[in-house]
């Protein structure tokens, strides 16, 4: 690659001159007199739909990203799929955006599994499957990389309201407090908590949070907020702080907004691209995939919080029950449901069966293909005919070490690039589609993959 233009590429970038940036990177894409090395194509291609994003322009940018993925060499897997999930979501596209964020999540190289988990959870919130979004801001929250939890647990509250249970959006919106935030962020994380206050019961717990959200006067109650808030000291004013019956929802047209912290009202995505070369010298954060927002500093004794096992964070979370209620002197009352317990494990057995897991998973069924292709009849599928699988059979390389390079992933069908090492020292790459087969994977086509064609 010429890297004297290269460089010319990137310094235009930094000055925010895109045009002359994407005219640079295309004349190193197309400058024949310097070949390009392993992994340079995904690179340069990458860095294309980075121009194109900026510039305002994601049609064309997806299909840049789409030629880095089919650049085996180029090891950015993660962060390619990551702005191709962000590139569909801006044309909401939202179930293409959570296929390319669920594949951004599996690569192991991939240093910041936080933003796609984020960009995940939004864009299933669009889809309406706030379950799965909820799953998605957990591990986004969870995520020792994540410099701002707060808002992951947020939208987790959010997720939680959506679903009718009040009570553990109340426990992730009081542990999202223990973390510092900007102004705006704490008002509608108060606001939020009033209304979930509300629906548990806690009246007076509820007039305290929405009064909270108000307080510098810079913040504004949603209609439905400001309804739960004329309730809420209606009731106090009649001696009623607790009520123990179930509070009905407001109507549909005047219910909170389930859109979650960073999702704009028409879905529209704000994000930073990714310079997976630029080291040191530049410090990208993915946050806020909707809307954008400012990181904020999380300590070192907040951040331990996300370092801790489900054993720990069950204490850390009785240990915020039993100081509520020493401080607010409520006696015995549990006030506190442990945000460990964040979805029922059957929600999340059936997030990870729609998102493609299984097991055998898909990886142990091409390894086992690989190891010794004619003695693999039985990781086929049986609706594979047996002259069809002595023909593809005949077309693989053995290796009992074959290279992973990617993989689509969906509930019923995966697809998985391959590369084999021939006994001379060659290399040779398929694509091998697999189907659904209970809760594993067979094998349903072998075909030799060449990513120039493709």
């Amino acid at each position: 690659m010429n890297n004297e233009v290269f460089q010319q590429a990137r310094a235009s970038y930094a000055r925010k001159d895109y045009e002359g940036a994407l005219a640079a990177y295309t004349r190193c894409l197309q400058d024949a007199g310097h070949p390009l090395a392993p992994g340079e194509l995904g690179l340069l291609y990458h860095q294309i739909g980075n121009c194109l994003i900026k510039l305002k322009n994601p049609n064309e940018a997806i299909h840049a990203y789409t030629q880095a993925t089919a650049d085996a060499a180029y090891d950015a897997c993660g962060a390619v799929n990551y702005n191709l999930g962000m590139a569909y979501a801006s044309l909401h596209d939202y179930e293409d955006a959570v296929k390319h964020f669920e594949i951004a999540v599996s690569d192991a190289k991939y240093d910041a599994r936080y933003k796609a988990y984020t960009g995940m959870g939004n864009a299933l919130l669009k889809l309406g499957k706030s379950a799965e979004a909820g799953v998605a801001f957990r591990e986004a929250a969870l995520d020792e990389a994540n410099p701002d939890p707060t808002k992951a647990l947020l939208n987790l509250g959010v997720c939680f309201m959506a679903l009718d249970r009040p009570a553990d959006a109340v426990a992730s919106y009081e542990s999202a407090l223990q973390f510092d935030m900007q102004p705006d962020t704490r008002n509608k994380l108060y606001a939020n908590l009033g209304q979930a206050y509300v629906a548990c019961g806690q009246m007076q717990k509820a007039v305290n949070a929405f009064e909270e959200s108000i307080t510098d006067k810079t913040y504004f109650l949603s209609d439905s907020a400001s309804v739960d808030y004329q309730r809420a000291i209606a009731a106090v004013a009649q001696g009623t702080s607790e009520i123990t019956q179930v509070i009905q929802p407001i109507p549909a047209a005047a219910s909170a907004d389930m859109s979650g912290l960073d999702v704009a009202a028409d879905g529209t995505a704000v994000y930073v691209d990714q310079d997976p070369y630029a080291g040191a010298q530049d410090s990208y954060y993915y946050a806020d995939p909707y809307a954008q927002q400012s990181p904020y500093g999380v300590s070192e004794s907040e951040d331990r919080f996300f370092n801790a096992s489900d054993e720990e964070l069950e204490q850390w979370s009785r240990g915020l029950a039993k100081q509520d209620r020493k401080r607010r002197n409520v006696g015995l009352k549990i006030v506190v449901v442990i945000i460990v317990l964040l979805l029922l494990a059957f929600g999340a057995a059936v997030f990870l069966y729609t998102q493609g897991w299984g097991y055998p998973s898909q990886e142990t069924v091409v390894e086992e293909l690989f190891a010794d292709p004619q003695a693999a009849s039985s990781v086929f599928s049986s609706e594979v005919p047996a002259d069809q699988i002595e023909s593809m059979t005949g077309l693989i390389s053995q290796d009992s070490d074959v290279a992973i390079d990617g993989m689509n992933r969906s509930m019923s069908a995966s697809t998985v690039y391959v590369t084999a090492t021939t006994p001379e020292g060659g290399e040779v790459q398929y694509e091998v589609s697999l189907v659904r087969d209970l809760a594993g994977w067979k094998v349903s086509n072998v075909e030799l993959y060449f990513p120039s064609q493709n």
